[in-house]
């Protein structure tokens, strides 16, 4: 059975996608930017300040559906440039600093609304 998470502890969808969906005792957390919940607005600073924004976004959708950050089982990080990649981990590794889940990371064309970084999740019971 599908079960569609929301919480308004993460920014709402900006477009026609659930924040997260769970089926068979799997979430998929679309892919969270670094949008402030309470205000929607991109948070101020660099890449650092935009991955700790964008993890706290996922963590509070695990929580929404009774997951933790060590039930992701996969991420895939899109960055807006490749040099971004090593401050992007520093944050990343304090979320999953044990049995740390599979992941890709990416360098893309462009991001919504000019961030910087954007990840998905997939997390499993």
């Amino acid at each position: 059975m599908k079960r569609i998470i929301e919480t308004n502890l993460a920014p709402a969808a900006v477009g026609p996608y659930s924040q997260a969906v769970e089926v068979n005792g799997t979430l998929y957390v679309s892919g969270q930017i670094p949008l402030d919940p309470q205000t929607m607005k991109i948070v101020e600073g660099g890449i650092q300040e935009q991955t700790e924004q964008v993890l706290k976004n996922i963590g509070a959708i695990l929580t929404e559906a009774g997951y933790t950050y060590s039930d992701v089982v996969k991420s895939t990080c899109l960055l807006s440039d490749i040099a971004n990649f090593k401050a992007m981990n520093e944050v990343y590794a304090k979320y999953y600093a044990h049995e740390a889940p599979a992941r890709a990371a990416f360098a893309v064309k462009d991001l919504p609304l000019g961030v910087l970084v954007e990840i998905e999740t997939i997390a499993a019971k």
